[in-house]
């Protein structure tokens, strides 16, 4: 799981503990002046979420504040073209929003709105990368980079630069249906309160991410991203959990999910990384 400490404008709804295999993304504290809005929001409309091409760039009726029309590309590569996907500007995002009925969104928190989407797209894309890092060329070599541990990762995958980068195709949205996991999660939170109590995810995406092969060949893998609200931070900055994994629609993805957890798990638990920090 990937996590986010983001801008305060959507505080965290959870005051129990994130999901176990959490780890933290941050970012800098904006302005704090929209910390009314619901971390809802962000279900609302994402900007990979085949927002339209020819969305007008021109203030919306009745509108009241000057939003910027700067659009910024993401480092997401599109499946579709030779390019990166970009992201709308707060002005497209507004009308996009009016659009599809959210006429209730203050014009004053739009911008903030862009750049936390724009950072937890970009944090759940890197954990992405992660996972096609370590399996894009087949279990054998997944096994070798997950046997080691997560820590190790950094220093063997990461600079494995034979590795074809994956493309984003498209994007799914679906905020009112709960994965598995977060469902056997929210399970053990009834069961056992302490170790698993949380919040359920606020949001839900699955990404469908195009992997290249070492022969050449070109693989759709479903990716399923949970989001979740943590608790804040001492300073008030709002922390998001972005648990982002392949869905299990085939075997293979089964495997590579059970590798990355087996092979951290038996890394710590058989005293390799004691013995490697003692040597």
């Amino acid at each position: 799981m990937h996590a986010s400490k983001s801008t305060p404008s959507f505080p965290p709804q959870s005051t129990g503990q994130a999901p176990e295999s959490s780890c933290p993304i941050k970012r800098p504290t904006d302005s704090q002046s929209h910390q009314s809005s619901s971390t809802s929001t962000l279900s609302k409309l994402n900007p990979l979420n085949y927002m339209p091409s020819n969305l007008p760039q021109s203030r919306a009726p009745n509108q009241t504040v000057n939003l910027p029309l700067e659009r910024e590309t993401s480092s997401i590569p599109r499946g579709d073209a030779d390019s990166n996907w970009e992201y709308p500007s707060p002005q497209q995002m507004y009308n996009a929003m009016l659009r599809k009925g959210y006429d209730d969104t203050p014009e004053d928190a739009v911008e903030t709105m862009v750049a936390v989407h724009n950072f937890l797209n970009e944090g759940a894309w890197g954990e992405i990368l992660g996972w096609e890092q370590r399996f894009s060329r087949g279990l054998s070599r997944g096994w070798e980079y997950c046997k080691n541990g997560e820590a190790a990762f950094e220093t063997i995958a990461r600079s494995d630069t034979r590795i074809s980068p994956p493309r984003l195709l498209r994007f799914q949205g679906r905020p009112k249906e709960m994965t598995p996991k977060a469902k056997a999660l929210q399970a053990l939170g009834q069961l056992y309160p302490a170790k698993f109590k949380s919040d359920p995810p606020f949001d839900r995406h699955d990404w469908y991410v195009q992997r290249q092969t070492p022969d050449g060949e070109k693989q759709e893998v479903r990716y399923v991203i949970d989001y979740y609200s943590g608790p804040p931070e001492p300073t008030g900055e709002p922390v998001f959990y972005l648990d982002v994994r392949p869905a299990v629609d085939t075997p293979t993805a089964a495997v590579e999910r059970l590798m990355r957890w087996g092979g951290d798990v038996w890394y710590r638990a058989s005293g390799t990384e004691v013995r490697q920090q003692a040597g």
